[in-house]
């Protein structure tokens, strides 16, 4: 500015000197000075300008930083603003508009505020106005740069915390789930309990069930409910409610019928169930008292538990009787043998190899049996399964009913090359009453009186149907006790029970060692069950003291006897001796296994299991893997294979060793 004036005084001067000389003077002036001028008075405001830029800007620098973080805070969340302010050491200058871009890192949130109102705009526009500003300098300032590890450091802490903190709110967001679930059940359970008395809801909650039987069970359920309040009306004397809940207890009952599913019921039950409901609730207005209808539910309760105790005696009885009784088909076999064995000449009904009978040194197999088709499976699968039949020799001994049916099988049905022979139980004459001790008894009165009168209350009460079994009155049952006064010759044999199939060569059977023991058979016991205490009383003074209750069982069915060390051990006598301290039946009940876990104690080595498997009569979950590997399988139990009430899926193992096509069998009706 002083030079301005200064050329002005100049050019005053030189025009009152020589005026003359004015136009030269004025073209010299803006020709070459102005230039000058211009550029020297445009070098001193950039000069004069950044001096004054400078000096605000050192002054003024903390209400920038103030203004800016105001604005930003509009813009972004705290956890932003901290980072931008902790370190730009991996981004760079930043700027307002690398982050209105978005150009942040992957792990930064940035929350965008939308402008609602006018009260929020106007933190905006100060922010563009920063902008602006900020846009000048083109970056911002910030002096205090941290390194990179630890900027990196607090933004992974930043993260964690936010995850940590969306974390806190899933599990807040899952609580409060929760007990609403769990305050709408609590006002589902007390609109349940607060339930009006005259309304009958609670049956009707059945149908919402999804299983396929709900409405079988609604059903039935509001037949009970109406014979209670038809016990109560008849006390209140409403006739007419008592006479309309008989009508529709009828009409639900013939409804409801025998069916077990809903699929079963016929379409009238929809309306059966309303029109059960409409009377039952009319009901419960006019009759309803808590302990008149627990009474008489008690009283129905104990009605039907009597009814189910008698129903389950009679189907145990039922169920024993089908067991045991011969099915016609294999009588009808047994009477056609019968009568054809005794039509044949006495030279035609001698077995070939009777040599073979006594000779120690081949296999020897004992069968006793009243049933035909069950001793030939024996046989049949027996041979069939033999390396060597020519070795096999079969001991058979029935009853005389049974004994020219047993012979003329075996005769027209020879077992290959195996010796076989017949006998008749009734021809011992050593097996006497006044040598054996079980015939002795059978003799008795009492013991008639337990098998033939068992209506007698005192006496079927306290006995257990299952032990009155026809067989126990047989002697083919307990001649197993007499071995060796049945075969004198004989060293090993190999005792078969007739509910059995073979399945494999037993001769290993004959090598196994005993180790000095009588009987060699399979055990039955697990953790607890099948052991001593289950078959022997040991409230009795002679069983406690002499067996152990934990001992383990074993099964009759598939037994190796040493006959040389069972007479030096005379376990025949000792048969003898227990069963003669048992003749009131206070040791055990009548059978054949409780005599000889007492007998043989002490005496019996155990086989392995897969040379007896058992169960096949009762148990439908023996493991398929055991029954096809096992040598012998063995359908002790009520439901034999002959029987219509056997297991269908066992069967099949003892019906492969009949011929269906044989036409006595065809004659009888006898199929699979």
């Amino acid at each position: 500015m002083a030079l301005k004036r200064g050329l002005s005084s100049v050019g005053v001067h030189r025009n009152r000197s020589s005026e003359s000389r004015f136009p030269i003077v004025i073209l010299v002036l803006f020709s070459v000075l102005a230039p000058l001028v211009f550029f020297v008075g445009r070098g001193l405001y950039i000069s004069d300008q950044n001096n004054v830029q400078s000096g605000y800007t050192k002054q003024n620098v903390d209400w920038r930083e103030r203004l800016a973080l105001q604005s930003i805070k509009n813009l972004f969340t705290k956890e932003v603003i901290d980072v931008v302010t902790t370190s730009t050491a991996d981004l760079g200058p930043l700027s307002l508009d690398s982050f209105r871009k978005g150009n942040l890192s992957a792990s930064w949130e940035v929350v965008e505020t939308s402008v609602e109102d006018d009260a929020t705009s106007q933190p905006n526009l100060k922010a563009a106005e920063l902008k602006q500003e900020m846009s000048k300098d083109g970056k911002l300032l910030d002096d205090d740069r941290s390194p990179d590890a630890p900027a990196k450091t607090l933004r992974r802490q930043l993260r964690d915390n936010r995850r940590a903190k969306r974390a806190a709110e899933l599990v807040h967001q899952d609580d409060e789930a929760t007990l609403k679930l769990e305050n709408a059940a609590i006002e589902r359970s007390r609109a349940v309990d607060s339930a009006v008395l005259g309304r009958y809801n609670i049956w009707r909650r059945e149908i919402e069930n999804e299983n396929s039987d709900s409405t079988v069970r609604l059903m039935r359920d509001q037949i009970i409910m109406a014979q209670v309040y038809i016990g109560i009306a008849k006390m209140k004397n409403k006739l007419g409610l008592q006479q309309e809940l008989k009508i529709r207890v009828k009409e639900s009952q013939r409804a409801v019928g025998e069916s077990t599913v809903d699929a079963d019921l016929p379409h009238s039950a929809p309306e059966k169930i309303k029109a059960m409901g409409k009377v039952l609730s009319i009901a419960r207005e006019q009759l309803y008292d808590c302990k008149l209808v627990t009474g008489k539910l008690r009283a129905m309760l104990q009605i039907s538990d009597e009814q189910v105790r008698s129903l389950k005696k009679q189907s145990t009885f039922l169920s024993q009787l089908a067991a045991k009784t011969i099915p016609n088909a294999i009588h009808c076999l047994s009477m056609r043998l019968t009568i054809e064995y005794y039509l044949l000449p006495l030279e035609k009904r001698k077995f070939p190899r009777s040599e073979n009978l006594e000779n120690p040194n081949l296999y020897h197999y004992a069968l006793f049996s009243d049933n035909v088709l069950a001793a030939s499976v024996v046989v049949n699968s027996t041979i069939m399964n033999a390396k060597d039949p020519l070795k096999h020799v079969f001991h058979l001994v029935t009853d005389k009913l049974n004994f020219g049916a047993m012979n003329m099988w075996f005769l027209l049905n020879p077992p290959g090359k195996a010796t076989i022979n017949v006998e008749n139980v009734d021809e011992f004459k050593w097996l006497n009453s006044s040598y054996c001790p079980v015939l002795r008894q059978l003799e008795t009165s009492a013991m008639k009186e337990y098998y033939f009168k068992a209506d007698n209350p005192t006496k079927s009460a306290s006995s257990n149907l299952k032990y009155r079994n026809p067989k126990y009155l047989s002697m083919l049952n307990h001649l197993r006790f007499y071995l060796p006064q049945v075969y004198p010759k004989l060293d090993k044999i190999l005792f078969l029970d007739d509910d059995i199939v073979v399945q494999n060569d037993l001769t290993g059977l004959w090598s196994v060692d005993l180790h000095g023991k009588v009987n060699g058979a399979v055990e039955t016991c697990g953790e607890s069950f099948h052991r001593f205490d289950k078959y022997l009383n040991f409230s009795n003074p002679h069983i406690s003291r002499n067996f152990d209750p934990n001992a383990c069982g074993w099964a009759y069915g598939m037994n190796m006897f040493d006959l040389k060390e069972w007479k030096k051990r005379d376990i025949t006598g000792i048969y003898h001796k227990w069963q003669n301290m048992n003749e009131d039946r206070a040791l055990w009940k009548l059978g054949t296994l409780p005599p000889g876990l007492i007998t043989f104690y002490g005496l019996t080595h155990p086989l392995e299991k897969s040379w007896h498997v058992l169960g096949l009569g009762y148990n439908p979950s023996v493991d398929k893997k055991e029954i096809e590997h096992a040598a012998v399988i063995h359908y002790n139990g009520n439901m034999k294979p002959w029987l219509e009430l056997a297991m269908t899926k066992y069967r099949s193992y003892w019906t492969k060793y009949i011929k269906y096509d044989h036409p006595y069998l065809r004659s009888c009706n006898l199929s699979e």
